[in-house]
């Protein structure tokens, strides 16, 4: 059962979904997910096998939780042409990854989290991906003024109703509904 989060829209946390792991599973592949892609949004959905991994129903109870969803993947636009279809998401909001910068802070500490920092701008905020470490969780605690998430997901099996309920549960207790 799904149920949608009622909020304003100016209330509402932001959620940034990774593609690769969360919605697109490694299965016992074990490989890089991320296939050779040309530039052509058709050329993307026909040559990328992994696409048939994508759950339709997860678009719907990513949009039950009432979110505002923004791509935060590497698959950048090309989420919205070939991903966000597949779901039944509309076109969602892009983090731009900036070229350079990225990759400063402490050791182990992912090369999103500045950036989606920055994205936030203080504002609560769910981040979903299989990347994540404590090391993340510690410079968002520290750096972000807001309430937040970083939830990681199992790249093995993708989001699952296991990770669903741990958002709703921080929604929940956040008074997001």
């Amino acid at each position: 059962m799904y149920r949608a989060v009622a909020t304003s829209a100016a209330d509402r946390p932001i959620l940034f979904l990774d593609v690769d792991g969360p919605l697109i599973s490694f299965g016992s592949s074990g490989g890089p997910l991320r296939a050779a892609v040309s530039d052509s949004s058709a050329s993307l959905d026909r040559g990328n096998p992994l696409l048939d991994r994508l759950d339709p129903e997860i678009g719907p109870r990513l949009l039950a939780l009432g979110c505002h969803l923004v791509w935060a993947t590497t698959w950048m636009e090309d989420a919205n042409e070939a991903v966000a279809p597949r779901l039944g998401l509309p076109k969602l909001r892009v983090v731009e990854w900036p070229g350079s910068g990225a990759h400063d802070g402490p050791r182990g500490l992912h090369w999103k989290t500045r950036p989606l920092v920055e994205w936030a701008d203080g504002q609560p905020f769910i981040w979903v991906d299989d990347e994540i470490s404590a090391m993340d969780r510690v410079w968002v605690s520290a750096q972000h003024p807001g309430a937040s998430l970083l939830h990681r997901v199992d790249p093995t099996k993708g989001l699952m109703d296991a990770d669903f309920s741990a958002l709703s549960a921080w929604l929940d207790a956040e008074g997001a509904d």
